[in-house]
């Protein structure tokens, strides 16, 4: 049995909490347990501690300044405006299957800037309109896991919560023109292609969600985070395969009824292809899990 001695697991929590406090702030505790999990499994590297910080955007200013912002009184939310207008909707590569490219116009809304987090749902939850997640959940609850992505929940939960905050679920074609914009680009930061200072996918290493404040860089045209990577995020839509080859060109809200629903953004088990905004999920509404989380948003009007 290859168990490291205890006092070089100690030694190796202090040496981690110490660097995360230097380089990144005491504030951000779940670096430092990421990255001593990392340790304790044999699968820390200079590598893995360089994606980690990455995520911070450490000595670079964001390039995206949101045209309009607010904060929500119920949960402290900052939500960003998106303008009315056409959008290209869809793989411009693709001609049939899922994704189908289409121009669609939307109405102006708001959108939350980032996934709604643990202590945000534990504020629902406290005022009665939400039930707790399922009881696998492993950061529910945790301070150190404040600021990460609210997951292991339903999209009726979801839906519940955006409706205590005075929000709703975001249509499929408002989460996509929230992430890209009106130029076609196939992530939210433009046609590069992914890498660990803009987005948590398959190549950071991390294997999990991090806070949904970090990889700024990877900010959408609005200045919309983390909607590459990170958590799928649940959307108000039925889920249809060919919903695209018939939707309306105006405002679509997705097929009347089905069985599943839509999911949008991919998650940090994902590869590069995978997290592209235009990139279609489905899955029953009554099944959570660990990289499921969601977003709300409001209509402007």
């Amino acid at each position: 049995m290859n168990k490291k001695p205890i006092w070089k697991t100690l030694a190796a929590s202090l040496l981690l909490l110490a660097l995360t406090a230097l380089t990144v702030g005491a504030w951000h505790a779940d670096v430092a347990l990421s990255l001593l999990n990392s340790y304790r499994a044999g699968t820390l590297t200079a590598e893995r501690f360089r994606y980690e910080l990455a995520a911070f955007n450490l000595g670079q200013k964001n390039s995206v300044v949101p045209l309009d912002s607010r904060v929500s009184p119920l949960d402290g939310m900052t939500q960003v405006y998106v303008p009315e207008g056409k959008f290209l909707m869809g793989d411009p590569d693709e001609t049939g299957g899922k994704a189908p490219a289409h121009t669609v116009y939307l109405d102006s809304f708001w959108m939350d800037r980032i996934e709604v987090t643990n202590s945000m749902y534990e504020k629902c939850v406290a005022a009665g309109s939400c039930t707790l997640p399922t009881s696998v959940n492993p950061y529910y609850g945790q301070w150190v896991y404040r600021d990460h992505p609210m997951v292991y929940v339903t999209w009726f939960q979801a839906e519940a919560y955006c409706q205590w905050a005075g929000r709703r679920l975001p249509t499929e074609a408002e989460w996509e023109k929230a992430a890209r914009g009106p130029d076609g680009r196939p992530y939210p930061w433009g046609d590069t292609p992914p890498n660990p200072r803009l987005a948590n996918f398959d190549q950071t290493l991390r294997g999990e969600a991090a806070s949904a404040y970090r990889y700024p860089l990877g900010a959408s045209p609005y200045g919309v985070l983390n909607m590459s990577g990170n958590v799928r995020e649940w959307v108000a839509d039925w889920f249809a395969a060919d919903y695209y080859q018939h939707s309306p060109s105006i405002n679509p809200q997705g097929p009347a009824a089905g069985t599943e629903r839509s999911l949008r953004s991919g998650s940090y088990n994902e590869d590069a292809k995978e997290i592209a905004v235009y990139r279609r999920y489905n899955h029953d509404p009554k099944s959570p899990g660990l990289s499921r989380g969601f977003r709300c948003a409001q209509s402007a009007q």
